[in-house]
Formats: C-alpha cells, sequence, structure tokens
C-alpha cells in the first residue's frame, strides 16, 4: 500500500516542482534575447518632468485595455505619497554619453530605465538600483521598486498574517489565572484571606502570606496555566522571527518609486533624475544599474548589467582667465619695523621680573619676533633698538635712569635669550617720560569730559614737566590718569632696522603677485561662488563678472560686463549666457556671434551650457546666421 502511494506522490511532486520553475526558465532566458533591462539617455526634445515629478512611461500607442497603464507620478510634499496624474511617453537615444551643466554648485542629470516586455508580471516585483561612479568613489542611489499586484497582494496578507500574530499576544499576565476557581477556594477554605480581596487590612501581610501553611505564591501556582503562559512568552520574545515567518517581502524604505503594475503587453520607461553637490575637480560621472526580479520575497533572477552612461559635467568657472594679476608696488631698500611690550616693573625698580604672568606672556611673544627678524633670509638685519620709557610720576631726573636701567635689563634679556644674537646689534635707549604717547591717550579718551580733557592737554604741553605732573597731581581726574593712563606709558619698544640685500637703489618700482585676486581666482576653480564674488567683485573685471553669474548675481555680472573697454571671445560668450537666462534671446545670439567671430572655438562650448544650446539648435531660422 505504501509502496504504491510512493510511486503516485513522486510524479505529483515532480510535476509541483516543474510548475514552478517553468516562469523562472522562462524569465532567464531574457538575459540571452534581444529584449533586456537597458538605460538610456532621454531624448532631449521632449520637455523634462519637472523637478518633484517621478515619471513611469509606457508606448503612447496603447491603451489601457492592452495591459499595464503606468502614470507620471507626482510625489505629495507633505505625506510623501506618489499620485498618479497623466500619461507620457519616451523614447530610448543611442548616445551612451551626455554633457550635463554645474549651476549654483549643482548638477541635475535623468536617464531612462527601459524595463523588457517579458519582465511584467504581476507576481513579481522588479528591483532596480543605480550606482553613481564619481571621481573614484561609487554611490548607491536610490532604488526603484516595480511592484506586482499579486506581489502586493502576498506582501499585504502577509503583514496582516504578522497582524492577527501580535494580536493573539497575551501582555495581561493575570489573563493565564484560573480566578474563578482560585477565588472559591479561598473563600471556602481560608475565608480571612478571601475578605482580603476588598478589605487587606483584616489580615497582616505577614500572616496573609503564610495562613494555615499555605502561602500566596502556592496558591496562585496552583491555579496558573502554566503551559499556556511559557508558550506566549516565548512568542513574545521570538516575534522577529515570526515576522520574517510571515512577511517574506517587507516594505523597504529610502525607495524612490514603489508602484503596483498589472500584468499585461507592453514594455515600459521610468525616468530617473538625480541632482546632487558639485565638487572641484568633478568632469565626469557615470551611472550603472543592477536589475533583480523577486518573486514571493525570494530573488529569482539577476538581470544583466546594460552598459553605463557617462556625464560629462561643464561648469562656468572653467572659462575663467588665468592670467596673473599683479599689483605695482614701491619697495624701499631699508625696511623698519616696530613693536611694544608692555612689561610690569615694581616700582622705582629696573630688575625685569621673568615670572610675573604678563611679563612672561609678552617676552614669550618678544622672543619669537626677534627669532623671525633674525632668521629672515630675504633682509639683513641692522641693528635693534630697544627704548623703554616711564610715566609722568616722579622727577624727569630719575625717571630718565630709571628708563634706561629697564632697557639695559630688557636688552641683557633678549641676548642672553635670542641664539645668534651680537651684541654689537642690539643697542638701548630710554624715554624718561612718554609725554607724546600721554597727549595721543588724553585725546582719545572718552571717560574725560571735552572740557577737562582740553585742560590736561594744555598742562602736558608745558616745558617744565615736574610742574606739569604736580599740578595733574592735584586734579580730581589724577587717580583716574594713573589708574588708566600711566601704566600704559610704561612700555619698551622694539625697533628692527633691515635692508634688502638684493636691492641697490634706495627705492624700486616692481610688481608682485596679487594674492587676494589669485585667492579669488582660485576660490572660482574650486566652486566657492560665495568666497569667489567677494573677493573678486571689487575688481570689477572679466573674473569678477564670472564669479557674479557663478553665483546667480546675473545683473550685477552683466552691469560688470558692459563696463569692459576690451571685451573678449570669453566675455561675449558670457554675455550671450546672462541674457539668454534673462530671456534676451535675440540678444543672446547676437552676443554669441560676436563670440564665434573673435574666437571659433567658442561655437563647441554652446553645446555644454544649456542657455545657449536651445539657441545654436534653433540657428539661423529664428536668429540668423550663428555659426560660420
Amino acid at each position: 500500500m505504501f509502496s504504491d502511494t510512493k510511486h503516485i506522490f513522486l510524479p505529483m511532486a515532480a510535476a509541483v516542482l516543474l510548475a514552478a520553475c517553468s516562469p523562472l526558465k522562462k524569465y532567464a532566458g531574457i538575459a540571452a534575447g534581444p529584449d533586456r533591462l537597458e538605460i538610456s539617455l532621454p531624448d532631449e526634445t521632449e520637455p523634462e518632468p519637472d523637478v518633484d515629478s517621478e515619471a513611469f512611461t509606457v508606448d503612447s500607442s496603447r491603451t489601457s485595455s492592452d495591459g499595464p497603464l503606468i502614470l507620471n507620478a507626482i510625489r505629495d510634499s507633505e505625506t510623501g505619497e506618489m499620485t498618479a496624474t497623466d500619461v507620457i511617453s519616451a523614447s530610448k537615444v543611442v548616445a551612451r554619453f551626455r554633457n550635463i551643466a554645474e549651476r549654483l554648485g549643482s548638477i541635475s542629470f535623468s536617464f531612462d530605465v527601459s524595463v523588457p516586455e517579458a519582465l511584467i508580471s504581476s507576481e513579481f516585483q522588479l528591483r532596480f538600483s543605480p550606482e553613481l561612479e564619481v571621481m573614484g568613489d561609487t554611490l548607491s542611489l536610490e532604488p526603484v521598486f516595480i511592484t506586482g499586484s499579486d506581489y502586493r497582494k502576498r506582501q499585504m496578507r502577509g503583514y496582516e498574517r504578522y497582524r492577527a500574530f501580535l494580536e493573539s499576544l497575551v501582555t495581561d499576565s493575570t489573563l493565564f489565572i484560573r480566578m474563578e476557581q482560585l477565588e472559591m477556594f479561598l473563600e471556602r477554605y481560608f475565608p480571612e484571606t478571601y475578605a482580603m480581596k476588598n478589605d487587606t487590612s483584616i489580615v497582616p501581610e505577614p500572616m496573609a502570606e503564610n495562613l494555615f501553611g499555605v502561602n500566596q505564591k502556592l496558591a496562585l501556582g496552583h491555579y496558573t496555566m502554566h503551559e499556556r503562559k511559557r508558550r506566549n512568552d516565548w512568542k513574545i520574545k521570538n516575534k522577529d522571527m515570526y515576522f520574517r515567518k510571515f512577511v517574506k517581502s517587507p516594505f523597504v524604505n529610502n525607495v524612490r518609486l514603489d508602484t503596483v503594475m498589472s500584468a499585461g503587453d507592453g514594455s515600459l520607461v521610468y525616468r530617473y533624475t538625480h541632482t546632487m553637490s558639485s565638487s572641484p575637480g568633478l568632469r565626469k560621472l557615470s551611472v550603472s544599474l543592477r536589475g533583480t526580479v523577486f518573486r514571493d520575497g525570494e530573488q529569482v533572477l539577476e538581470m544583466p548589467s546594460p552598459e553605463k552612461l557617462t556625464f560629462y559635467v561643464s561648469s562656468l568657472s572653467s572659462l575663467a582667465d588665468d592670467t596673473p594679476r599683479y599689483l605695482f608696488m614701491i619697495i624701499d631698500r631699508v625696511v623698519t619695523d616696530n613693536t611694544d611690550a608692555f612689561l610690569d616693573f615694581d616700582q622705582g625698580s629696573t630688575s625685569l621680573d621673568t615670572l610675573r604672568p604678563g611679563n612672561a606672556s609678552e617676552l614669550a611673544r618678544i622672543r619669537k619676533c626677534f627669532s623671525d627678524v633674525y632668521s629672515r633670509r630675504d633682509m639683513v638685519l641692522d641693528s635693534i633698538i630697544v627704548t623703554a620709557s616711564c610715566s609722568p610720576e616722579g622727577s624727569v631726573k630719575f625717571n630718565s635712569g630709571l628708563a634706561g636701567g629697564r632697557a639695559l635689563s630688557v636688552k641683557r634679556y633678549v641676548l642672553d635669550r635670542v641664539d645668534g644674537l651680537e651684541d654689537s646689534l642690539v643697542r638701548s635707549e630710554s624715554v624718561p617720560e612718554n609725554w607724546e604717547y600721554f597727549r595721543t591717550l588724553v585725546a582719545n579718551d572718552t571717560v574725560l569730559s571735552p572740557a577737562r580733557r582740553d585742560l590736561i592737554l594744555r598742562i602736558s604741553e608745558e616745558k617744565d614737566k615736574d610742574s606739569a605732573e604736580s599740578r595733574l597731581a592735584v586734579m580730581p581726574e589724577y587717580r583716574y590718569l594713573r589708574e588708566k593712563i600711566y601704566p600704559r606709558l610704561r612700555t619698551v619698544n622694539f625697533s628692527f632696522h633691515m635692508h634688502r640685500p638684493d636691492v641697490e637703489k634706495d627705492t624700486v618700482h616692481t610688481k608682485v603677485l596679487d594674492t587676494v585676486y589669485m585667492k579669488g581666482l582660485e576660490a572660482l576653480k574650486n566652486l566657492d561662488y560665495k568666497a569667489a564674488a567677494s573677493l573678486l567683485g571689487p575688481y570689477r573685471d572679466y573674473n569678477a563678472a564670472l564669479a557674479m553669474a557663478s553665483s546667480g548675481y546675473d545683473d550685477t555680472a552683466l552691469s560688470i560686463l558692459s563696463e569692459l573697454k576690451d571685451a573678449g571671445a570669453k566675455a561675449d560668450y558670457l554675455g550671450a549666457v546672462l541674457l539668454a537666462r534673462m530671456g534676451e534671446y535675440e540678444l543672446a545670439a547676437e552676443s554669441f556671434r560676436r563670440s564665434v567671430r573673435k574666437d571659433p572655438s567658442m561655437a563647441h562650448r554652446a553645446n555644454l551650457d544649456p542657455e545657449l544650446s536651445d539657441i545654436v539648435k534653433k540657428g539661423n531660422s529664428e536668429y540668423g546666421m550663428l555659426l560660420p
């Protein structure tokens, strides 16, 4: 009997297996057939879809009765859902490359994904994964899912089964207790304990736990359905396993478009548009595509990858004029540099305290300044003058000796700390009382009233400085002067005297590279248009106009171009781009003609810039003779 059953079962199993495999053989044959997955460039004669639209297209000759009718889909800005609008068509072109333009730091490109008729089936989900190769890196773009109606039904059925599973889980542990039988048991044999159901004050807690030798835990365990509870706990712990069991094909986030299609005849085309930020040096990018077919959550076919598409990126910054810009300067043979140090000495002392916090930081700065000057190769150090000065407190005679002693202390410190510095190069001098700087500080002071400020300035002009300081000492403002003005007069000035060894005359007229301008030009080439516009704008030359045009300031760019006296071919070409942006197509065509007359190679450049490519295509019929 079992032998007969075996003979019957095996042919049936083989038939089922053959039926399951036959569709796979059918679709696997696509790899060898003429109809296969393709990516192609959109026909440039067709209008591009809006930026926010995702276009599915079919052959426009088909009708809804022929099978799947895939519509142009618009993504809702609030919900993110796709809403069908109208049927559009798209055709493929043979070219495998296209020029695209960088504008305002961004580039946008489109390509069509063509799905062969043999793959359009309601039981399949088609997954297309575009990859972008850019500057040595490979980036994955958002995938595209095309889901058959039967496939989607199975997806939803899986989620429904999982939802039913979740609803079957018990989260209230009391449901596993035979509560009614437990209460009957307690009421019959332990009425005192049963009375705690409504009033826990009748029996104390310790007594209730061990009443008649039966504690609450034992009674509760006796009336608990342990097996059902263990099974429920196991299900809760393994929810993820049940999800994978019921949901064979979960919904995927970050998908460009996931739409339902019905089975039928006819091929299908999806218009994929991507916008990305450009980067310096980006000249080319390539797009490849990998396609897979899924049935019931399992991959059943990997489609042969089509040939890559290549996009060549053009930027207005490539029109930059690289000619270096120079500034004319007068170079002196003898160079003098100065710096002041605020060093704190004890009152009446010439000893330099190097450990005071303020002194330590100032001396570190001075040491570095000395080393930098002494190590320069383009300059020869002739001498260094160290000049110390004091405030007006005390007599001029005393302050003269004090300032001279402080200058010598600082000179000795520098000679000890700077390697290779010769004593003959350093000279010390002093200013007993720095009245000149005192008048400068008072004249610019905002605390003193104008009348008192003028009085103090008149006193400071007196020839007898000791008398002048005595008069200031009895003024109401003297405390303010001592605390705020005088400390700033106790300075040490370092004067560096150098000469240029390669310059024979006292002054030489020469030109040097304009570093600000060259930084702006470098920013323009690196697509940092904001910095380029800021740095180049004040020059109001061709590169300044190019920086403004690249930043979107078209009116300013056109204004700068109009000021140029000798506009070259690039300037006329840039003017044509700007006029085309403003809708002045006749003027744009005229400016473009001037550019080509000056430099015939500019005629080919027009194919790289969308502002002029349409004008060139329309050609002589609308704008007269454009190209020679």
